[in-house]
């Protein structure tokens, strides 16, 4: 089938996150057929080489998406004990009533002090613009013994680090003041400030300003800018999960990926933002269907086992970034090929039914990325590297180079670490 200029430009100017983004699975410029988009990879701008890395040259295979296409040697597996095993690792996974409670009572405190601020500044440094809650208490995908929630404060002028102190005084004194016998300890940081209670929830508090003060930003004088853009891009993030994934499947699978995350150090490189869109890529099947938790949760190992997140792939398109930008264009070499052969490994052993170990269930857990293990008389072995530092240091260099901290992924990490 031949690719015309004009099929090209529609494919370019169409997509579910607007007129300059891509499709769900894939960039523009591609032709849809029975098993997903096929074709070649066009790159992103029509260029030949991905303005952050190497040149695209695939997408990662989806077994999902072919499977029209490939005739099944033996009737589908029963998957019932892997569904309870996901569904009994979620329930462990999932704050309680009172986590949530004690949560929900610190967020609501310290709205109701800043909404208080933005009416009445008297005592601000620079008076407060808005609030907005973001991160995983707001998605609903907290997890369980994490007692944590953030809140953007968008200031009306760019602020400094003594404005930024100014502003933590401030709420500390108006909860102190509504609730006298709480001492809410409060600590400032670069990039906002921490508050916490006795009931041991924080809330932690990024501070940005208006978008059209960032072209104003002093080096030497003002926050750094990136943790400004950062806070403004994890209210993009906020507003797009909950216009697209707030599914419970979704919510399922993102809590399922934290924790293999915290367990697995080859998956240490997985950022928030990555897990969202895995996630909402993993349960979201052909014709925007959502599948069952067993399938999403294989799927998103499958995803990242073939390379979904290896520096020629396609990968996931950041839906609130324009320009084409692929989301895992913020990790290094490095964290992309232990992702890679971390899930190859998981994958493998999960294959021989394995999912109470790499679930961690009723006290079962075995090294598995690292040690040699034994399933049913078939030896795995951990997936070695491909990437060695010393040999690839070229193109290391050249991905940094390339990659400069300019994607809103890297600047909310760093506005993260920040706090």
């Amino acid at each position: 089938m031949t690719r015309t200029k004009n099929s090209g430009r529609r494919g370019r100017s169409r997509g579910p996150y607007g007129n300059r983004h891509g499709g769900q699975f894939g960039p523009p410029g591609m032709r849809r057929g029975p098993m997903g988009m096929m074709g070649r990879p066009m790159p992103p701008h029509g260029g030949g080489m991905n303005r952050n890395g190497p040149p695209l040259t695939h997408y990662a295979f989806d077994p999902v998406m072919v499977e029209p296409h490939f005739g099944k040697a033996d009737p589908p597996k029963c998957e019932s004990e892997l569904n309870d095993a996901l569904l009994k690792k979620t329930q462990q996974l999932t704050p309680t009533a009172v986590e949530q409670g004690s949560v929900q009572n610190l967020v609501s405190k310290m709205e109701s002090v800043l909404e208080s601020l933005i009416l009445s500044p008297t005592g601000l440094n620079i008076p407060v613009e808005e609030v907005r809650p973001v991160g995983s208490f707001k998605k609903g995908t907290m997890l369980a013994g994490h007692p944590v929630a953030d809140l953007v404060v968008i200031l009306k002028e760019t602020p400094a680090a003594a404005d930024i102190e100014n502003l933590a005084n401030k709420v500390q004194e108006k909860l102190k003041e509504a609730t006298p016998k709480e001492d809410f300890p409060t600590q400032a940081n670069e990039g906002g400030f921490n508050t916490t209670s006795s009931e041991r929830a924080l809330v932690r508090v990024l501070v940005t300003t208006l978008p059209k003060n960032l072209f104003e930003v002093d080096a030497e004088k003002h926050v750094d800018a990136k943790l400004l853009e950062g806070a403004l891009a994890t209210i993009r993030h906020a507003r797009w999960f909950e216009e697209n994934a707030s599914h419970t499947t979704i919510r399922f699978l993102i809590r399922l990926l934290k924790d293999l995350k915290k367990r697995f150090t080859g998956l240490a490189g997985l950022t928030p933002w990555l897990i969202d869109l895995l996630a909402f890529k993993s349960a979201t099947g052909p014709n925007n269907t959502s599948l069952p938790i067993t399938t999403a949760f294989r799927r998103a190992l499958q995803l990242v086992a073939a390379g979904c997140f290896l520096p020629g792939s396609v990968g996931i398109i950041d839906p609130c970034e324009s320009g084409q930008v692929r989301a895992h264009s913020v990790l290094g070499l490095e964290e992309q090929d232990l992702l890679c052969l971390t899930a190859q490994t998981i994958l493998r052993t999960l294959s021989h039914g394995a999912f109470n170990e790499i679930l961690a269930i009723d006290g079962a857990s075995a090294s598995l990325d690292t040690d040699i293990t034994s399933w049913g008389g078939t030896i795995v072995t951990p997936g070695q590297p491909a990437y060695n530092k010393e040999e690839h240091k070229k193109e290391s260099e050249l991905l940094e180079q390339q990659n400069g901290g300019t994607t809103a992924e890297k600047k909310e990490t760093e506005a993260a670490k920040a706090t």
